[in-house]
């Protein structure tokens, strides 16, 4: 059997009605009132006339059939909400990053052909800057927001919309051929819609697999029959603009497990995190990688909290280094560490947990259902212990395609041998004992004198030097090396280090031709708000360290 996710938490919904859905601070959303609040939207959507307009058989990968709704929020009930209402109303939900300007905005929807948007009142001062220019963008509902920014035109307050509609489930059922959409984060392009069959996502990310076994759900009985037995506690820390923290809370939902929130997620309080973990036995936290990571350490070295409720702390979408992955082990020896890796266009690819005691590492992984690696010309599969280096690629349940983009589409979806293939750009091979190495995004990858340099490894090189807070690394032109590799770091508080200390480590762990040919110090390493590298700006940095150094060489030989 297939299922939209909208399906599987009303059944769950029906099943626990009492206990809680979603928490945060002191407010607390039972599953009978999140799914009763779901369908208000849905019937405020609908009564808008927004839905389903073409079916999924009359059209191709890359195109979609439903009205699409911007969530355009912080992280709060109004997101899952907005998400699983929308499914309901067979309108297709989306991410938006809300630390986007306005041009960035007016193109996110434009591209997206977004008819309806959710958003903070934060919000509403870039969005207000773009709306002439959007008018396909019918409806708007405001949430708000500590802030205080008045209603806009033409807008309604979220909770006013909800209680002037009625409580019913949609007449229209909602179909596992409706689209789940993702927008990715443009760090190192522009933004693309990933669409989805919802009856695909649910498997490949969203809880559709039996964890014991890896295998699909069989019929929406043995879903609410493991329901009936959740109850764990899950903090999603990272924004849920971001996949990999609404894939987490949506799991949890699906399995009748809690959402647990901080009060203020505004911002990124590695405090609040763990008083939240304290105060509601939160078992489950889920971060991004050192960004999450290496606040959350600091903070346990200067206050004491109880964590005894914590089994696993998840790291996904961005890597989480060796010492902190040690450090934060040797704090909480009673969790485990389970690093996922994925991708928008994938789903869940594979996983490495560690528990304290164990061997720690990074860029590892055990492989899961439908992982496999082609070949650089995708003419063929790679088998374990080649030493050929592949593209990381998904087969079974992957994306239809790019919103609006045939090229793009075909480019990452190919067929081997008669088998569609998701391939979004990672180089990677199998070992000959059956373990994932994974080499890093061929987008970011450096090309130094012939040779391809992954930008990920270097900076894993790097993390293991103790005044290193936080690096990114990037290429820029070199007239001796096509492209030269450059560190853009960021001290810990305190700590002083020179470029000959820092490639003196990184020495340790890679071969010396990777080694940065520059090493740029910087007060804050630039990052999403979901904690993934924005390659971008670290090339713009290293580019214009390079031009302010010819221009102060070429001064001083004119005087």
């Amino acid at each position: 059997m297939e299922f939209n996710l909208s399906q599987v938490v009303r059944a769950v919904a029906e099943a626990v009605p009492d206990r809680d859905a979603i928490v945060q601070g002191s407010a607390r959303l039972n599953f009978a009132r999140l799914q009763e609040r779901c369908d208000r939207l849905a019937a405020v959507l609908g009564a808008a006339g927004l839905g389903c307009h073409r079916e999924r058989s009359e059209l191709q990968g890359w195109e979609s059939g439903q009205d699409h709704l911007a969530l355009y929020l912080h992280n709060g009930p109004e997101y899952l909400e907005g998400m699983l209402g929308a499914y309901a109303a067979r309108v297709a939900p989306f991410n938006v990053n809300y630390r986007y300007v306005a041009e960035e905005l007016r193109y996110l929807l434009t591209d997206s052909r977004a008819r309806a948007i959710v958003y903070h009142s934060t919000f509403a001062p870039v969005l207000e800057q773009v709306r002439a220019e959007l008018p396909d963008l019918q409806v708007l509902l405001q949430v708000p927001d500590r802030s205080g920014q008045s209603l806009l035109p033409d807008a309604r307050w979220y909770d006013d919309a909800l209680a002037g509609v009625h409580a019913a489930p949609p007449a229209e059922p909602p179909s596992p051929d409706d689209l789940y959409i993702l927008y990715t984060g443009g760090t190192t392009g522009m933004p693309k819609g990933v669409l989805w069959r919802q009856g695909d996502i649910y498997p490949a990310a969203l809880g559709g697999r039996q964890l014991a076994t890896g295998e699909e759900w069989p019929d929406l009985a043995t879903i609410v029959e493991n329901a009936r037995h959740g109850g764990t506690r899950v903090l999603p820390a990272a924004p849920f603009m971001h996949g990999a923290a609404h894939w987490l809370a949506l799991n949890a939902l699906g399995q009748g497990n809690t959402v647990v929130l901080p009060d203020d997620t505004t911002t990124f309080d590695p405090a609040a995190v763990w008083a939240t973990v304290e105060h509601e036995k939160v078992g489950i936290v889920l971060i991004v990688g050192d960004a999450f990571g290496r606040p959350l350490l600091d903070a346990l070295d200067r206050h004491r909290y109880d964590l005894s409720s914590l089994v696993l702390l998840i790291s996904g979408g961005a890597a989480l280094s060796a010492p902190v992955k040690a450090g934060l082990l040797d704090r909480i020896p009673g969790m485990a560490i389970m690093d996922g890796l994925g991708a928008s266009e994938t789903g869940t690819q594979a996983s490495q947990i560690t528990g304290a005691g164990a061997p720690v590492s990074t860029g590892t992984f055990t492989p899961g259902t439908g992982m496999a690696i082609v070949s650089e010309d995708l003419s063929r599969l790679l088998e374990p212990g080649s030493e050929e280096l592949g593209w990381l690629a998904q087969t079974g349940r992957v994306p239809l395609g790019y919103l609006g983009d045939e090229a793009k589409t075909a480019r990452t979806f190919p067929t081997v041998d008669g088998v569609r293939y998701s391939v979004p750009g990672d180089r990677a091979r199998v070992t000959a004992d059956g373990l994932l190495e994974l080499h890093g995004r061929d987008s970011v990858t450096i090309n130094s004198g012939g040779e391809k340099i992954f930008a990920e490894e270097v900076e894993a090189a790097l993390a293991h030097h103790p005044a290193v807070y936080d690096v990114v690394v990037t290429g820029r032109p070199s007239p001796r090396w096509g492209q030269e590799v450059v560190a853009v770091v960021q001290l810990r508080d305190g700590f002083t280090a020179g470029p000959d200390e820092l490639l003196a480590e990184c020495e340790r762990h890679i071969a010396r031709f990777k080694l940065p040919k520059a090493i740029l110090f910087v007060d804050r390493v630039v990052r999403s708000p979901a904690g993934k590298a924005d390659y971008r700006w670290a090339r713009a940095t290293a580019e214009s360290a390079a031009e302010s150094a010819a221009e102060q060489a070429a001064g001083g030989a004119g005087t």
